[in-house]
């Protein structure tokens, strides 16, 4: 029987509470940090679904998701992967660090061809 994915209501997310969050940066409340990186990642998987890359932000959350029309991941270590810290995470969705600084400081490590979220952030708020 084919596995279906699993539906998951997308979290509304409060951009106040993340700019403060992300501004403590390693001083963040574990707890806080772990649920505001969960509701990023399930909003990021509900906004771009897919198999192709995955993004781990460990260990709290790892999720698949397709920016293109790459190849579709289905079993064992996937070729295009995205690692990340709560912290950094947090700041990029906020804005508060970008892509490419977070690459050129290895605070983002990327693997595989279809491994560039730059797309991807800053996320904005819901409409």
């Amino acid at each position: 029987m084919p596995s279906r994915p699993i539906r998951r209501q997308t979290p509304a997310l409060d951009w106040a509470e993340l700019d403060e969050l992300a501004g403590q940066g390693a001083a963040a409340d574990a707890v806080q940090l772990a649920k505001a990186v969960r509701a990023l990642c399930t909003r990021v998987a509900a906004e771009h679904p897919g198999r192709t890359v995955e993004l781990r932000v460990p260990p709290y959350a790892a999720v698949q998701l397709a920016l293109d029309e790459g190849s579709t991941h289905r079993r064992g270590t996937p070729p295009n992967v995205v690692e990340t810290d709560a912290v950094t995470m947090l700041a990029l969705a906020t804005g508060q660090l970008t892509w490419t600084d977070a690459r050129a400081s290895h605070r983002v490590r990327a693997s595989g061809a279809h491994s560039d979220l730059s797309a991807l952030f800053p996320l904005r708020p819901e409409h």
